[in-house]
């Protein structure tokens, strides 16, 4: 098996790795969710249903972006490669930028501030 093989299969192994997260993180949240009805938690459900796919779907971003990566740098390093990597990096950026904003209430950078003073 030459290298670039070997790069396709880690490119196709990290793919695959990234689609298992989305989907099974995302059929997680929903079953949680799903018991957490059953229990007459119905906002508690929904609540922790949207975190739990949100953050499935950021780490599942993450992993699509390392494959990607990967694909540009061993297997076609050509400059539309590298341009087409970079509108993928900036939209799945984007996306992970907006969820986190989305999940936490308030930009990354003042996380620390939105967070309630426990040192009384």
């Amino acid at each position: 098996m030459h290298f670039e093989e070997w790069m396709e299969l880690v490119v196709h192994v990290f793919e695959a790795s990234g689609v298992a997260i989305l989907a099974v993180g995302s059929l997680v949240a929903l079953v949680g969710a799903a018991r957490a009805v059953s229990r007459g938690e119905r906002r508690t459900a929904y609540q922790q249903a949207r975190q739990h796919v949100g953050r499935a779907i950021l780490l599942g971003l993450e992993v699509l972006i390392i494959a990607d990566i990967v694909q540009t740098i061993t297997i076609d390093p050509t400059l539309e490669s590298v341009i087409t990597l970079g509108v993928l990096v900036l939209v799945r950026t984007f996306l992970s930028f907006s969820l986190e904003i989305e999940l936490e209430g308030v930009v990354p950078w003042r996380r620390g501030s939105a967070k309630p003073d426990r040192s009384d």
